[in-house]
């Protein structure tokens, strides 16, 4: 791969072992992150990138805070925005860089704000509370916000629930700023939808659930008033059936999207799914341990052949991909950091 890529991993810093984020220069050859320095944030739990790789944002305990990616992979701190909320969970951009969504887990709150021209975080348009009851089950009996996304029609703001076990679909208003429910898909009882993420052609949306440990595969096709969504397969999110303590993590597409990958709490494992374009379904090709516990986010780096373990027990581990065998060969030794929680790769300069 030709190009410059830097990593940015975001760890809480309550403990005072991380600044908040980690930054790395990339080998995209040898599959590794060099280290590089850190930036404090206060409790980075979740990072984002924005589509024209410019900006990248960063939940913390003051809501959201932006920085400059510099030519050289520096950052350099623009802003931050109160969201009036408890702290985030999972931040996501508008396909123009004109909003930015902030999923509230701790008070089931989405959270709209404009994005200023110069990429600065600007005010709230929009903030709606789910409300409602799930299970008996301990995270699984009141909202908790967890994903939000728009489609890619831009039309429509999903926000995934894993409290009340529902995904709930928004009508954007892009000129206000503004979000209107139109419709609800509901998961299974005490599945807890965590995380989705859609194919670049905007057929398909993978929804992973932390407690069921499954992947339920969506086609997607835009409407008027709500989108057409229909559930085309449940895959598990591990080989075998799920130990009790297994909760599924994390969701991401290999740069070509022919293949996703998952990762497992609990397991410690990473699966990978070879994905038919034309219908969606995945067949699933291993599911791997990840040397380190909780691997609560997982990178792909660019050329698709390598990934990266964030593993929340406090380490980076890094792995060849041999889709061929369907293997992880450990590319280099792990690097610690405290309790990382998500990681961005970017291709600057």
């Amino acid at each position: 791969m030709t190009g410059k890529y830097m990593a940015y991993v975001g760890s809480y810093s309550y403990t005072g072992k991380a600044k908040g984020i980690t930054v790395y220069d990339v080998d995209v050859e040898k599959g590794k992150f060099i280290y590089r320095c850190e930036v404090e944030v206060d409790n980075s739990s979740y990072l984002t990138v924005s589509r024209d790789k410019k900006m990248l944002y960063s939940i913390a305990d003051e809501g959201v805070v932006s920085f400059r990616i510099l030519q050289n992979g520096s950052l350099s701190r623009v802003n931050s925005a109160n969201i009036k909320g408890m702290r985030g969970c999972q931040i996501s951009t508008s396909p123009e860089n004109d909003y930015i969504f902030v999923s509230g887990y701790h008070d089931g709150k989405v959270t709209v704000l404009r994005l200023n021209p110069d990429g600065s975080v600007g005010h709230i348009t929009d903030g709606v509370f789910h409300k409602g009851l799930g299970s008996v089950a301990e995270r699984n009996f009141r909202p908790h916000v967890s994903c939000s996304r728009m489609t890619p029609d831009e039309k429509f703001l999903m926000v995934a629930d894993l409290g009340i076990d529902q995904v709930k679909v928004y009508r954007f208003d892009r000129g206000e700023g503004r979000i209107a429910q139109v419709d609800t898909i509901r998961s299974e009882l005490e599945s807890a939808p965590r995380h989705f993420v859609f194919s670049s052609d905007g057929k398909f949306f993978y929804l992973l659930h932390e407690l069921k440990n499954v992947i339920d595969v969506y086609s997607y096709q835009t409407g008027d008033r709500t989108p057409q969504v229909e559930k085309v397969q449940t895959i598990a999110t591990t080989g075998d059936d799920p130990n009790q303590l297994t909760a599924a993590c994390a969701i991401r597409l290999s740069p070509d999207e022919n293949y996703l990958f998952c990762s497992n709490a609990g397991d410690n494992s990473v699966s990978m799914y070879e994905r038919d374009t034309e219908t969606g379904m995945l067949t699933l090709k291993f599911c791997l341990p990840i040397s380190g516990e909780y691997p609560k986010d997982i990178a792909i780096f660019p050329d698709g052949q390598h990934l990266a373990a964030i593993n929340h027990g406090g380490n980076i581990s890094f792995f060849h991909i041999d889709y061929e065998k369907g293997l992880l060969v450990m590319s280099d030794r792990s690097v610690a950091v405290n309790e990382p929680n998500c990681c961005e790769i970017v291709k600057i300069g």
